[in-house]
């Protein structure tokens, strides 16, 4: 029954404006199972979880799974921040293989339903495998249609750039043309993310990345892995709270959105690497800011939903990102991009967890 979730078929509408013959994308990031469920209040304070907010599980959230299981109605979904853009990324661009995506999972059956999840939807995964850890798990605590994530990252934790360096996988990384990390991901192996970042910059390729949440710019050693990685970012994505938490990282007065958006697309670029940086920044239901060099390019008005349709925000930042690089990597407009994105994110945000309807008819 658990896995139920992870067997829908797709169906795909391959774009025929689109002739890949190997992944275009390319993601890297933390493989989790997502253990979804709709949860009251006081279960939230219980694990001191606030919504809207992602945290890595600590002692005291290790009962918290178990809890989840034994008391709520559970669901079982392919997750994991970066796994989750390339996903949507995928279904919205058609193609089988267009999009491709690595990182560690255990030998064991969240891993098998994870790849056969993923090859159903048509991402080519080249996954590290960790025999001796499970695979990561995320608890989804879904509350008002707001979600809190608590990530137990397990094996996604052990990625090594070694298995990136194997001449089979760095293959991936050579075909591919753009390139995406949540920060997450920086937790885990910051030496792989930057020795792809610098390789887009020395081939004239696109890397891109996302803020993913405050605790990732608050906690020093994870910061600076950051910025060891900015010179090389040609797209920077994040939401209203990371971009308030990046700015007051830099020492920024402002909580302005727009202008911290201005003020990151400003950040110095490597020697070598494309100018300018695109900062993409969501504000939930508000507008979405977009700015480079030091300007906002444009505000973007979200899809409205009525609020009977909302089901859950689980995976709407995933989602835009991958919608968002659907077209990006195809060279369309900005305008198109967002919308592609705002798409995205308009569909997860009516599914239970970062699942999307079999057919993409986004024009």
């Amino acid at each position: 029954r658990i896995f139920d979730s992870l067997r829908t078929p797709f169906t795909f509408q391959p774009n025929t404006n689109l002739t890949l013959k190997m992944a275009v994308l390319l993601g890297m990031g933390n493989p989790l199972l997502d253990i979804s469920a709709v949860v009251p209040t006081e279960f939230l304070d219980k694990y001191d979880l606030k919504l809207n907010n992602a945290v890595l599980a600590e002692e005291k959230h290790a009962p918290m799974y178990d809890d989840m299981v034994k008391n709520f109605d559970v669901e079982y979904i392919a997750g994991g921040a970066t796994q989750n853009s390339i996903r949507v990324a995928q279904w919205m661009l058609g193609a089988p293989k267009s999009a491709a995506y690595m990182g560690c999972v255990g030998k064991d059956a969240f891993a098998d339903e994870m790849v056969k999840c993923c090859e159903a939807e048509g991402v080519h995964v080249n996954y590290m495998v960790d025999e001796a850890t499970p695979t990561g798990t995320c608890g989804v605590l879904v509350n008002g249609g707001e979600r809190s994530l608590c990530a137990a990252l397990n094996a996604a934790n052990n990625y090594k750039i070694a298995h990136l360096e194997k001449p089979e996988n760095w293959k991936l990384v050579e075909d591919a043309k753009f390139y995406y990390s949540a920060g997450f991901f920086l937790t885990v192996s910051p030496d792989s993310m930057l020795k792809v970042a610098k390789h887009a910059a020395e081939q004239g390729k696109t890397y891109t990345m996302n803020l993913s949440a405050p605790f990732l710019m608050e906690v020093p050693p994870f910061k600076s892995a950051m910025m060891e990685c900015m010179p090389y970012v040609d797209v920077l994505f994040g939401n209203e709270s990371e971009a308030a938490t990046f700015a007051k990282s830099e020492g920024w007065d402002t909580t302005d959105v727009k202008e911290i958006a201005c003020k990151a697309s400003t950040l110095p670029k490597a020697e070598g690497a494309k100018p300018g940086r695109l900062v993409v920044f969501t504000q939930g239901m508000d507008p979405t800011i977009v700015a480079k060099d030091g300007a906002v390019l444009g505000e973007f008005p979200v899809i409205p939903l009525a609020p009977e349709k909302l089901v859950d925000t689980n995976g709407a930042g995933d989602a835009f990102v991958g919608g968002f690089l659907s077209q990006f990597v195809k060279g369309a407009e900005l305008e198109t991009c967002v919308k592609a994105g705002n798409y995205g994110a308009n569909a997860i945000i009516q599914q239970s967890g970062c699942k999307f309807p079999p057919v993409c008819d986004f024009a």
